[in-house]
Formats: C-alpha cells, sequence, structure tokens
C-alpha cells in the first residue's frame, strides 16, 4: 500500500511539473545570435577608443557630474545584466550627456555611449531612459559595428578600412543622418541593417528584464519618437531601420516571453532629479544647429589658417587631448610674457605662454601643465559663445551664469555682478566658488561677460585655487583687458 500511494504521489507530482514547465518552454525567447565578424575584439576597442575624442571634440558634453554620474550608475546596471554569451571583459562601457534637444543615443564599438539630454527630458521614466540605452549597449555587445563592416564588402568600405564605423542611433532617420554628418565630415558611416536593429531591440528587451526593468518602456519611448514625428509616423530610414510602429510591436511580443519584475523600475530620485535640472537650463540646440555651427567653424577656420598664435604655431588642442591630462599639486605660475590668440576672424585676446589651448565644440580651454585633466581645469581660464533669447546683458548673464551653477554643483555665487569694461562694451563680472572636487580645495571661478553683436553673449571664465588667487589675478586680469572683439 505504501509503495502505491508513493508512486501515484510521484506520478501527480511529475505531472503537476510538467504543467507547471511546459507554458515557459512552449514561449521561449527570440535566439538571438552574434553576427559573423572576421574583426578582433581589440578592433572594436580601438575604434571605440579613437572615435569618442573626436565625438567629445564635436558635440556639446553637458558637464554635469550629478547627471552624469546618475546616468553611469544607470548605464552600470545594464552592462551587469548582459546574458553571459555576450558578454566582452575588454569592453568598457560608459556613459555621458550630449546637449542637445534631440530624442535619441549613439554608441561607439567597444563601450562610448552619448545620451542626448533631449531623450531623458522627454523620457516619462528611468525604464524608458533605460531602455535606449539597453538597445545602444546590444549594439555594442553584438559588434554590430565591425560585424557591418564583415558584410559590407564595398570599395569605398576597402579603402575607408574600420576605422570609418559610428555606432547607430536609436531612432536614425533624418537626426542620425545630422549626427554623422556633424561628428564625421566626409566620412563614410555604416548604417546598420534592418536584421541589427531588430536583434538589438530584442536583446535590449532581455537586458532590461534582467535589471530589473519592463521592456514594455522601451516600446513606450518607440511610440514617443512617432509622436514627437510629423505626422505620427516617421518615414523608415533609407529601408535599413523599422520604424518606431513595427518596434513597438516587436519589443511588446517579447516582454511577453521574459521574467518582467511585478515591480519594474520606473521613477527613481535620481531621474526625477535629472529632470528637474535639465528643465531649468536654457534650451539645448539641436544636432541640425550643432551640425551647422560645426560646418560654419569648419569654413571660418579654413578662411583663417585655424586658430593661429602670435609665433606661428597652430591651436592643435582639442577636448580629448585636454581629458588625457594628469592633474598635478604643482602647477606652474602663470607667465608674464604672452602670445595673441586669435578665434576665427572675429576674437583676439593674450594669453600667457606657458598656457595650453584646446579648443572644443562652442569653447576654448586654457591651462598650464597639471591643471588639465578628463575633469576640466583646476588653474586657467575658458573662453566661449553662450546663444540666447535674452533682450539685455543683464538678463543673459544672470541665465549663463545659472547654467553654470546647475552643472557645477559644488559653487555658490559669492559676489554681486559688478559692471566693467571688456573689449570697449558694457560687461559684467561675478565671482563664484567651492571646493574643487578634483583638488579638494576651495577654489573661484570668477565670469566676465559681455554681447556680441547679434545678441549672444560672450564669456570669460577664470578659475584657481583660492589660495592661489594673488598669483592668477594679474593673469586673468590681462586676459580681459586684452580682449578684441570684431562682431
Amino acid at each position: 500500500m505504501r509503495k502505491t500511494n508513493l508512486g501515484r504521489n510521484l506520478a501527480a507530482l511529475s505531472l503537476v511539473w510538467m504543467l507547471l514547465i511546459m507554458p515557459i518552454a512552449s514561449m521561449a525567447q527570440t535566439k538571438v545570435n552574434m553576427p559573423k565578424n572576421r574583426y578582433k575584439i581589440q578592433d572594436d576597442v580601438k575604434i571605440g577608443n579613437e572615435y569618442s575624442g573626436k565625438v567629445e571634440q564635436q558635440l556639446p558634453i553637458l558637464n554635469d557630474a550629478e547627471s552624469t554620474r546618475y546616468l553611469q550608475d544607470v548605464g552600470r546596471r545594464l552592462v551587469n545584466s548582459i546574458p553571459r554569451e555576450f558578454q566582452q571583459p575588454a569592453f568598457r562601457y560608459r556613459f555621458k550627456i550630449v546637449n542637445a534637444r534631440d530624442i535619441n543615443a549613439f554608441a561607439l564599438p567597444g563601450g562610448p555611449m552619448y545620451v542626448n539630454r533631449g531623450l531623458i527630458q522627454v523620457a516619462r521614466n528611468e525604464g524608458e531612459m533605460a531602455g535606449v540605452m539597453a538597445h545602444e549597449i546590444s549594439h555594442v555587445a553584438l559588434r554590430h559595428g565591425t560585424a557591418q563592416a564583415t558584410r559590407q564588402n564595398s570599395l569605398k568600405n576597402r579603402i575607408l578600412g574600420i576605422g570609418a564605423i559610428l555606432g547607430g542611433a536609436v531612432l536614425g532617420g533624418q537626426a542620425g543622418a545630422q549626427l554623422g554628418a556633424a561628428i564625421f565630415q566626409g566620412t563614410f558611416v555604416l548604417k546598420y541593417s534592418r536584421q541589427y536593429e531588430n536583434q538589438a531591440d530584442i536583446l535590449g528587451a532581455r537586458i532590461m528584464a534582467n535589471a530589473g526593468y519592463d521592456p514594455r518602456d522601451l516600446a513606450n519611448m518607440f511610440k514617443t519618437i512617432a509622436g514627437q514625428s510629423k505626422g505620427g509616423r516617421p518615414p523608415e530610414w533609407l529601408s535599413s531601420h523599422p520604424n518606431p510602429e513595427k518596434r513597438y510591436k516587436t519589443i511588446n511580443n517579447e516582454a511577453r516571453l521574459l521574467r518582467v519584475s511585478s515591480n519594474p523600475i520606473k521613477i527613481t530620485r535620481g531621474f526625477a532629479r535629472a529632470k528637474e535640472k535639465f528643465g531649468a537650463m536654457p534650451r539645448a540646440r539641436s544636432m541640425a544647429e550643432i551640425s551647422k555651427g560645426a560646418k560654419n567653424r569648419q569654413n571660418t577656420s579654413g578662411n583663417q589658417g585655424g586658430n593661429r598664435t602670435e609665433n606661428g604655431g597652430n591651436s592643435g588642442g582639442n577636448n580629448s587631448a585636454m581629458a588625457s591630462g594628469r592633474y598635478s599639486r604643482r602647477v606652474q605660475r602663470p607667465s608674464t610674457r604672452t602670445r595673441l590668440y586669435r578665434g576665427g576672424n572675429f576674437m583676439q585676446m593674450r594669453i600667457p605662454t606657458n598656457w595650453r589651448e584646446f579648443p572644443s565644440q562652442s569653447d576654448v580651454w586654457f591651462a598650464p601643465n597639471g591643471a588639465y585633466g578628463n575633469q576640466g581645469i583646476t588653474h586657467g581660464a575658458t573662453v566661449g559663445i553662450h546663444q540666447t533669447q535674452q533682450r539685455t546683458l543683464d538678463a543673459a548673464t544672470k541665465e549663463y551664469v545659472q547654467g553654470i551653477l546647475r552643472s557645477n554643483t559644488q559653487l555658490r555665487q559669492s559676489t554681486r555682478y559688478s559692471r566693467t569694461r571688456m573689449s570697449g562694451r558694457a560687461a559684467y563680472a561675478v565671482r563664484l566658488s567651492g571646493r574643487s572636487p578634483v583638488t579638494g580645495r576651495t577654489e573661484y571661478a570668477t565670469i566676465y561677460t559681455t554681447r556680441l553683436r547679434n545678441g549672444n553673449l560672450f564669456y570669460v571664465v577664470a578659475v584657481a585655487p583660492y589660495n592661489e588667487r594673488y598669483r592668477y589675478n594679474r593673469a586673468f586680469n590681462n586676459m580681459v583687458r586684452s580682449v578684441r572683439l570684431a562682431q
């Protein structure tokens, strides 16, 4: 009797177990295979490292430590959720914010990723933002850039080589084309196939579920993209990118096959803080405007032979070079001898001869050795133009200063706005101060502003540790007095 009951019990348990696992077995996740690739892992890494410098030279990277740290935390959560078969230990994923209003993001082979401020602002919750990031991480993990190069055997591709790859933007279309134009003028940019976009959506959904998000948030983001386009349904991009409506259905179908948390991550403190901060900032430019500005500067540089110094040398710097610098506790004092710096055909000023210059997309940084690195400068100055719709110098100055304070949360305004002169024009000066995240010492930043004829704001931001201010004040005053504006 005991044997019979035991047998019946085992049979019943087996039947229950089969009923439990049958739905799972019959609804297996969509299989994603690693594409054929003739390139080495190190090729992806090399391309990403090389082109990330060019990206950061051309695009306005948002220098906000708090928001960038938040984005990196989300990125790490997603990277740690990549299925084991697609993990590449050699890849170094890193995440930065582009100060552009387009709903977009893109990634480079090997790991560098750039998320537009506009995407974060339009996302309704962290899951929607994380979904776009997961899609881009999938392109990197599946090595779609070098895989696409493997598939394309055109003469043009053979000539340009593997270094011409740019990771695909999530939206593509006109915004994607403008993005490529802004960064790689005259360079062939590979466009991912429908198959690769579909793979990135499927793997992205899986990464989201593993990380505690709801993949349907990624699907909802494509609905948002469609709603932001004319007619609510943008055309498919060169027959290569599936349109948002198709991607919405694909991702929702995949979500039904995944184990999604009953309490997925939605609104977090970091997400709410970033949305609040970006909403208070001046409106960001579009990629089209950034691209146009890059072309104009390129033309100006060509006409003027580049930014020339008095001794005939080229400026030759960029933000990638600045980021490669090493900070030192012993920074050379500003030289009493100066050289002439010319910015295009509209501005010139004198700077200490022992300061290097690092032109970027919208400004130029000056600093001595030991005072620059991947977190900006500890000693030196920044000169640039702030686009504004404000009608008065007073309002434009306050708008710019508030943007600086929001982007550098360690700083506080320490003086009132005072009137001064720069290049024979009415100007303002104001001082900010706070603890430097690099040196740990109190630093000050004095901001000088005046208006150009087109209404935009010209600024000089002078930075130095507070206990070295007397060494630098003379150099800063000489710089401001030497400014000559032709516009």
